[in-house]
């Protein structure tokens, strides 16, 4: 399908409800209100077209960036790409999943992750937690620097609660990450979770809560699923 045609489906696909629910969680025009579901089905239609992708998310229409997200191959994305895609994620959900997702499964995953985690701009900030909590997720432990996660995790630990409103919220995804994903460091950021405890996050009219870290990465314990990675992040 071309640019045109895909174009023209997203809005097809786009309902009224899904506007209204994207609208109370962030998102500005243009946006046709698509479910991620119905994202994925056009998924076969761009994957194998990058150059499409990266014209899909340079359109600035949320569903259209969103499912560049979903198609592109990360391995093929230049980290000047990566950056120009952090630059324009105005908002969480594309902060979040499409950037932190594409990064994370990059070449460039951890050299971008600090980058951004230090960026004046909340979104970029949230890019960077967020890539490198999926980055954990995927990444074999003998591959991880622990000593740096030590340093994150200690840098959430003491400024978590005086930062901006959606960095608290990947922050406290980040101790999550670690307590679940990392074994060797699985005691040491429950100990943060338990110092940290309820993280307040402004989520606007919507449903969504925060969730508590501590009781996160228990539930996780009891699954006996410490330590096991997914295959993809890219969601």
């Amino acid at each position: 399908m071309t640019y045109e045609e895909i174009m023209l489906k997203l809005e097809e696909l786009g309902t009224d409800q899904t506007k209204r629910i994207y609208l109370n969680h962030g998102v500005k025009e243009p946006y046709y209100g698509v479910k991620i579901g119905d994202l994925k089905k056009l998924v076969k239609y761009v994957k194998k077209d990058h150059g499409l992708a990266l014209r899909l998310y340079d359109s600035g229409n949320h569903d259209a960036m969103y499912l560049a997200g979903l198609s592109i191959n990360p391995k093929l994305v230049s980290k000047e790409t990566l950056e120009d895609w952090a630059e324009k994620a105005y908002w969480y959900m594309i902060a979040e999943y499409t950037v932190a997702g594409v990064a994370a499964e990059s070449q460039y995953a951890r050299e971008l992750a600090k980058k951004w985690m230090d960026s004046d701009e909340e979104m970029m900030a949230v890019c960077g937690w967020s890539t490198y909590s999926n980055y954990l997720s995927i990444t074999p432990d003998d591959e991880l620097g622990l000593n740096e996660i030590r340093v994150l995790l200690n840098r959430v630990k003491n400024s978590v609660h005086n930062e901006r409103n959606r960095v608290r919220y990947v922050m406290n995804g980040f101790v999550i990450s670690v307590g679940s994903y990392v074994p060797a460091l699985h005691e040491e950021a429950m100990g943060v979770a338990e110092s940290i405890g309820k993280v307040h996050v402004d989520v606007g009219n919507t449903a969504c809560k925060v969730p508590l870290a501590s009781t996160y990465i228990k539930k996780i314990a009891d699954k006996n699923r410490i330590g096991l990675k997914r295959k993809t992040c890219i969601c």
